[in-house]
């Protein structure tokens, strides 16, 4: 399966020009790793020329060819290196060396070779890595030369010489260089004692024209090395203006200066090796991970946490950004189609609203929500954005906002109308503690028939409580609206956990902990209530289209349920352990996906339908956190996937957000045979048949306890009397068996035979029945038979007497 992984997992694993950024000369375009491509993109001209796809992991490293600046070496976790035409997008040559590379290095002096790293046993070696010569575009790169033992893993760690005659690898608080000509290895420790700071090295970089090498320390120090070449006679100066950990270090192609950045977001430039004279670059929003330098010393590149490029001129000047998506410490608010741009929305910078166009991989803007200034200290309780919802149109926007305190949060409800001017969103109404507890979901209900009155906001929270916001309007000449509290509604003291509307907006659904409430949007009567416990709801939703008439529930137990609206009866449920419940807005597809033995898998079905339309088990080996369904501009035009014409479906795992596009061919009927077998040896499994067959024969007096709704029901010492009648079997009815079992059985094997037949008999009948999600019914075993059996046979007749 295809699975394209976009600016949210976009890595620079490269040391001062060598790997993860790249500039090209005369610096027009610069090169970066994201993902498993390589993006070119043009300085000038600010958009992204080309995409370098074919390797099948992560990419590790990227470096120029030092013969051809206009080609490109990458090396991947797939274990291959890749030599590119970056300029046409054409790979030349594929070099499979067999394991996973970790950092990638070029020398001018190796012609014929590369050095990457790689791991043996529990650490990494520095091997260079011979390119076979040969014809055709695929060929071996099996020979390997161990150049250094027991190195990081980081490309920040290992740093080349000048013109390549050591190299210098850094780890905890060694350091070592080893010179290729004389064959010597120096290894060099720094002190481990607390009182004179945090020694560990964090980057290493080494001088152009000099023999010397800079090191960044954890406690904010840099370390400029001389003399190395003699074990007992070196020398080292020190250069401290970080607070904090050094995140890298670069020089500039004279050598002359030394830029390093950090957890500061300030770019220091120092002179001369020494710490009175340095220039500053503040304010560059958040912390520098790397640092390039262009060929020709014109400009400089960082990478930043938040995922975005800096591009800075040499007079350290800012010139222009590219903006990934944004990796915030926790999407909160989940993810978020905006209706007018289509546009992904979600937690962006601490406080901040990102809209990300998925079409041209690029963030739209960024909206202030929170509207305070972020302070970057651990342990402080601050304020963050939690929970966002827009109107259908997307004119209307609200937000909720809370601190970091567990038992006593900061609430804000805050609702946002879109202004056309200037082409953003202004804040309408700021609502102080709109609950008691955290709020849990919010929706909006907008009902076309009835216009603009209709919209109203729907908000749930811990305090066992919904409430229902509309537009009043000010008392001011203007006319201006704002938003107030209507409506307060509560289920028996139960906590409020979801909420969404009907397709119409003519119903709310409500999970309360273990039930879900239905409401009418107008009256605000509850109209009906479906139960499934145990377990508590995880999430609901509506189906739309024809499936309008179902509701569907994910419990925290394992089970997916449908309820049929008309008839207020549970149609189906599935043994099913649902973490992301997403409809398509666009079809009556729903996309369920559920983990289960550290595997995502996908289930795509209509609530009218038992059967799904696709599955793709084994997804991804990361938990899925969140997914959405993003219309596409124009329908594709194809018979494949039918569920994927009008939409996208996007999801996101902690480490990356991915689209499902282009899928495996392979028919349902095949796939289904092919789990069948595999999935009736296992215990617990995915989608376990637990479907109520309507014809199937039951009491009254159960189905009238199961299938009314609790609220109309009589009181429970009414229908106790019935419910304990209907479970006592008649002595007239006592079958021969029963009669048998009072007398000792002849052998113990007679009775293992008459088990086995009649589990078989009960095996050929649960078959028969309909299958859910691709599995087979829920058989019990022979032991479990057997206690049912023995409690058949007790005598019920004492309970007459009550």
């Amino acid at each position: 399966m295809d699975i394209k992984k976009n600016f949210f997992t976009e890595r620079v694993f490269g040391r001062s020009c060598p790997e993860g950024l790249r500039y090209v000369s005369p610096c027009r375009y610069v090169l970066y790793v994201s993902g498993d491509f390589v993006k070119v993109y043009s300085v000038n001209t600010e958009e992204i020329l080309r995409l370098l796809g074919g390797h099948a992991d992560l990419v590790t490293g990227i470096q120029l060819n030092p013969q051809n600046h206009m080609q490109l070496y990458s090396c991947s976790l797939d274990g291959t290196i890749k030599l590119w035409d970056f300029m046409d997008g054409i790979p030349i040559k594929t070099f499979t060396v067999g394991t996973k590379l970790l950092a990638l290095y070029t020398l001018a002096s190796a012609e014929d070779s590369v050095f990457v790293v790689i791991p043996k046993k529990d650490t990494f070696q520095l091997v260079s890595v011979e390119l076979t010569k040969g014809i055709g575009q695929d060929l071996e790169g099996k020979e390997l030369s161990v150049v250094l033992d027991d190195v990081g893993a980081s490309m920040k760690h290992i740093a080349f010489g000048r013109e390549g005659t050591y190299v210098v690898s850094v780890k905890d608080v060694n350091l070592q260089v080893y010179f290729f000509k004389r064959k010597l290895l120096n290894r060099f420790s720094l002190s481990t004692v607390k009182t004179k700071g945090d020694n560990r090295f964090s980057c290493v970089v080494c001088h152009p024209k000099e023999d010397c090498i800079a090191t960044g320390h954890a406690d904010g120090k840099i370390r400029l090395w001389r003399n190395f070449h003699h074990k007992k006679e070196y020398t080292y100066s020190t250069l401290h203006w970080h607070h904090d950990i050094v995140m890298d270090l670069a020089f500039s192609v004279e050598g002359t200066r030394l830029l390093s950045g950090g957890v500061e977001s300030v770019l220091v430039q120092w002179h001369n090796e020494s710490s009175c004279q340095k220039d500053f670059l503040p304010r560059l929003g958040s912390p520098i991970e790397y640092i390039s330098m262009s060929s020709d010393g014109v400009l400089c590149c960082t990478l930043h946490t938040d995922n975005r490029l800096s591009i800075i001129n040499s007079n350290l000047r800012f010139s222009r950004s590219i903006q990934g998506l944004i990796k915030s410490r926790d999407v909160k608010t989940g993810l978020v189609v905006d209706p007018r741009t289509k546009a992904l929305v979600l937690n962006g910078e601490p406080g901040h609203l990102q809209f990300y166009s998925l079409q041209s991989d690029q963030q739209l803007f960024s909206l202030d929500i929170v509207q305070r200034q972020y302070i970057h200290q651990a342990g402080l309780k601050q304020s963050d954005l939690v929970k966002v919802a827009f109107s259908a149109r997307g004119t209307w926007l609200a937000t909720v906002e809370e601190s970091e305190e567990v038992t006593d949060p900061e609430l804000q409800l805050k609702l946002w109308l879109y202004n056309e001017e200037i082409q953003s969103f202004e804040l309408n109404t700021r609502i102080n503690t709109p609950h008691d507890n955290h709020i849990t979901d919010l929706c909006f209900r907008d009902m076309d028939e009835l216009g603009e009155d209709s919209l109203i906001l729907v908000t749930t929270g811990r305090d066992c409580v919904f409430k229902v916001w509309v537009m009043v309007e000010d008392t001011d000449p203007e006319g201006n609206v704002s938003w107030s509290c209507d409506f307060v509604g509560s289920y028996h003291n139960y906590q409020a956990t979801n909420c969404c509307f009907s397709e119409d907006g003519s119903l709310l659904a409500i999970s309360f902990e273990e039930t879900v409430t239905v409401w009418d949007s107008l009256t605000w009567d509850l109209k009906c209530t479906f139960c499934h416990p145990p377990g508590n709801i995880r999430n609901i939703c509506f189906g739309r289209l024809t499936c309008s008439k179902y509701l569907i529930g994910a419990t925290d137990y394992g089970f997916l349920c449908c309820w049929n609206l008309l008839t207020c009866a549970l149609e189906w449920s599935a043994h099913l352990n649902v973490v992301v419940l997403q409809p398509d807005p666009l079809s009556e597809h729903i996309a369920a996906v559920s983990w289960l033995s550290k595997e995502s898998s996908l289930f795509v079905f209509k609530p009218s339908e038992p059967r799904p339309v696709y599955i793709q088990r084994n997804l991804c080996k990361e938990k899925i956190r969140l997914a959405a369904f993003v219309p596409r501009d124009e329908p594709e035009n194809t018979e494949k996937y039918l569920w994927l014409r009008k939409s996208q479906l996007f999801f996101l795992t902690d480490t990356q957000l991915a689209v499902e596009e282009s899928l495996p061919v392979t028919p349902f009927s095949l796939l289904l045979g092919k789990h069948r077998h595999q999935q009736a040896q296992e215990d617990t499994d995915l989608g376990k048949l637990v479907v109520h067959n309507k014809q199937e024969q039951a009491s009254p007096a159960v189905k009238e306890l199961l299938h009314t709704p609790a609220h109309v029901l009589p009181s429970a010492s009414f229908l106790c009397t019935i419910f304990i009648n209907s479970l006592l079997i008649s002595k007239e009815n006592k079958s021969a068996e029963e009669v048998a079992d009072e007398v000792e059985m002849e052998s113990e094997k007679a009775e293992d035979d008459s088990d086995e037949e009649d589990v078989t008999a009960m095996e050929q009948e649960d078959t028969s029945h309909m299958e859910l999600l691709g599995e087979m019914t829920c058989k019990l075993s022979k032991s479990q038979e057997k206690e049912l059996q023995k409690i058949r046979k007790m005598d019920y007749s004492w309970l007459s007497a009550l």
